[in-house]
Order: C-alpha cells, then sequence, then structure tokens
C-alpha cells in the first residue's frame, strides 16, 4: 500500500481542533478520517512545511497574530514557539529553503512579514513591509496583501487583493527586503494567489473578486509582469456570489486548476506549448465554500476542503486529459481551509 501523509489547517472557532493529519491510500484511492494532529495553536488556517520536516503555521491570540513553528521530526509534533505581534493573524505563510526564511501575509494589517529560521526550527523576525492603496469594490477599502512566496528566480512576490497589485522584491540573506517593482491589475481585479510555470518565464494570476485568472509573462531581469490572457473560473451565466480562492499546477505542467467559492467548484484548464489556457470543465466539490486544495505527490489525486460544510472531497486525476473523477464526498475536515501533502 502506498501511502501519503495529509496535513489539514483550519480555524478554531467553532471547536476545531485547528491542525489535522489524515492519509492518502493510493492504491484503493481513499483518505482515511482526518484526526486532530496538532492542537494548541489558535486558527493555523494555513500551513507551510519545509524540507527539515518543520511546520510553520499561521497562529493568533487576543490581539496578536504571527506564525508558529510545529516539529514533526517526533514521535509527536512539537510546537517551537510563536512570534506574535500586535493586530491580527496573516492569511498566508510559506517557506524560503535557500536564504532559510519564512514569509507571511497578513490580509487585515496589508502587510509583508519576514522571518528567519533558526537552527531548532523556531522563527525570528526579520522585517517587515507595509502596503498602502485601495481598489473600486467593497472589499478593496485598504491593502489587503493575501499570498507572498517565491518566483522562479527567487524573488518574493507578493499579491494584494484590496489595491490590485503584484509587487516583487529582492531579499538578502539577512531576511531584508528591497523596494518593490509593483504590477497594477485591471481595477476589482482582486489577485488572491499566484503560481508560476516551471519552466516557462510564466504565471497565473488569480483573482477572488473578478472569478478570472490571468496569464503573465514574467520578465527575470526586472521582475515585472505583463497580461497576456485572461479567462473566466465560472460559467458566464452564473450571477450569484462567487469568490476565486485557490490555483495550482499539475507537476508536468499541463494542467492549471482553480477553486470557486459559491459557484462550489473546481475549474479544470488545459495549458498549451505557450502557456497559455483552455478551459476544460467545472466539478462540483459537493459541500459549500472551498477554500483549498491541493494535488497529491503522485499527481493521481486532488483533495478539496469546503469551509463551511466542514467536508472534504477527493478527486481521481487523470493525468492524461487532467479531469477529475469524484471518489469521496463526506470526507470529516472541521473547519479546514488548508491542504499540504507531506
Amino acid at each position: 500500500m502506498a501511502e501519503e501523509k495529509v496535513i489539514l489547517g483550519g480555524y478554531t472557532k467553532k471547536g476545531g481542533a485547528g491542525i489535522y493529519q489524515a492519509v492518502l491510500d493510493t492504491v484503493t484511492g481513499s483518505v482515511s478520517t482526518p484526526l486532530p494532529y496538532v492542537t494548541g495553536i489558535n486558527g493555523p488556517t494555513y500551513l507551510a512545511l519545509s524540507k527539515a520536516n518543520r511546520l510553520y503555521t499561521v497562529a493568533g491570540g487576543d490581539g496578536v497574530g504571527g506564525v508558529a513553528a510545529v516539529d514533526l521530526n517526533g514521535e509527536q509534533p512539537k510546537i517551537l514557539g510563536s512570534v506574535l505581534q500586535p493586530g491580527t493573524s496573516p492569511a498566508h505563510v510559506s517557506v524560503d529553503e535557500d536564504r532559510r526564511l519564512v514569509y507571511a501575509a497578513n490580509y487585515h494589517e496589508g502587510r509583508l512579514n519576514v522571518y528567519a529560521i533558526q537552527e531548532d526550527g523556531s522563527l525570528v523576525a526579520t522585517d517587515e513591509a507595509k502596503h498602502n492603496g485601495n481598489g473600486p469594490l467593497p472589499e478593496q477599502d485598504a491593502s489587503h496583501v493575501h499570498f507572498a512566496g517565491l518566483t522562479p528566480d527567487k524573488r518574493i512576490v507578493v499579491v494584494d487583493l484590496g489595491n490590485d497589485t503584484v509587487s516583487t522584491y529582492e531579499v538578502s540573506a539577512a531576511g531584508k527586503l528591497s523596494t518593490p517593482t509593483v504590477f497594477k491589475t485591471a481595477p476589482g481585479f482582486g489577485p488572491r494567489h499566484i503560481v508560476f510555470h516551471p519552466t516557462k518565464p510564466v504565471a497565473y494570476l488569480l483573482g477572488e473578486l473578478s472569478s478570472k485568472v490571468q496569464v503573465l509573462d514574467y520578465d527575470a531581469t526586472n521582475g515585472t509582469f505583463a497580461v497576456r490572457q485572461t479567462l473566466t473560473t465560472i460559467p458566464t451565466d452564473w450571477t450569484e456570489h462567487n469568490g476565486a480562492a485557490a490555483v495550482r499546477i499539475s507537476a508536468d505542467a499541463r494542467f492549471l486548476y482553480t477553486s470557486n467559492r459559491g459557484h462550489n467548484s473546481i475549474a479544470t484548464f488545459a495549458i498549451d506549448r505557450s502557456g497559455e489556457l483552455e478551459f476544460v470543465n467545472h466539478v462540483s466539490t459537493f459541500g459549500d465554500f472551498p477554500r483549498d486544495f491541493a494535488i497529491d505527490p503522485s499527481g493521481n489525486y486532488l483533495l478539496a476542503v469546503n469551509q463551511n460544510s466542514d467536508n472534504g472531497t477527493l478527486y481521481r486525476r487523470d493525468p492524461v486529459n487532467g479531469t477529475l473523477t469524484t471518489l469521496a464526498i463526506n470526507i470529516p475536515t472541521p473547519e479546514t481551509v488548508c491542504v499540504v501533502f507531506a
């Protein structure tokens, strides 16, 4: 039996334990019932796993927010501590293996935070950048930094839903940020997350507020972007509320997937040789508000989690045509909003 470990992060507002673990059996195509894995962290809604098998997670408390570090190398997970500051919790975290840094995107504070990973895996704050500005929609009253991660050339790319920008920062080995280069989307695009093609200078930017995905040409000489293609993630006749959430690319870069909260679906797109997209189809997530999903390491499965209905949905993924076939729709995932395959 081939088993893959799944780590799930979520809220702790309605009795959720926070971080759960489960096992995906890639032979039978089934997921075990998720069980509490790391408790004692308030609202671990986004997770990033380092190669050293340490988990970095969103953390919060009474009037403070930041990132916690958890060592997964022992028989039981060990919380190494957290770095918190006044304000709210971040929305996204990521790991920079080469520079041994962690980045946190703080939606409510409009802020990027940088932390250095210590020898024991714990964190120390090194720098932060505060964003400003706003957009035309009610949700864009101020800066809302929603994602911070690496570009292929190791800059930091920061996606700001509130002011319709994508910023690229140089970052030093000590975790200090430069002045960014800023790309402006169309007003109201509401960018949320971005992924890069593994071999082409192309990125895929997901707009939460517009329910659109854009193909961007990326210029590594100066960290700038240019729009090449824009597609909708929902049917053209969908008139109810929708917010696009997560975007993932298959390891072979032949397919792109996005989740729709409202339409409650996963949208599949084929990627052609130039990096452009062609819509394939929608599949239901059989739940409400699919905030996150992930493709497993084998590439044969996709697991989505529905925040409001507390259920996960497992699909078999066809690597040839990219289509998803539903395998299970009732996986219990209390308040879960993040999926990580270990």
